[in-house]
């Protein structure tokens, strides 16, 4: 089994994680674009985190979304409690 690196998340943590995580419906009207997948969001954040870079710096050629996407998702999982219950 390769080793992952520090921002990868792991099948066995994101089974621990993905419960606690808030369920977005996406608007049936005018659905917009598709939200990122959570576990590639949550890797971005570990990314930067690790790093130390500035968010908007973030790799786009990682495929973890943009900087303001996971600081966005990160802003929103605060406030809903993720930490707290992990």
């Amino acid at each position: 089994m390769a080793k992952l690196k520090p921002w990868e998340v792991s099948d066995e943590l994101w089974a621990v994680i993905e419960p606690l995580l808030p369920h977005r419906r996406r608007r049936f009207r005018h659905p917009g674009r598709k939200r990122l997948d959570d576990r590639l969001a949550l890797q971005g954040i570990l990314f930067v985190l690790h790093t130390g870079i500035a968010w908007e710096h973030l790799p786009q050629e990682l495929g973890y979304g943009s900087g303001m996407t996971c600081w966005r998702r990160l802003a929103e999982w605060n406030a809903s409690g993720v930490w707290q219950r992990l």
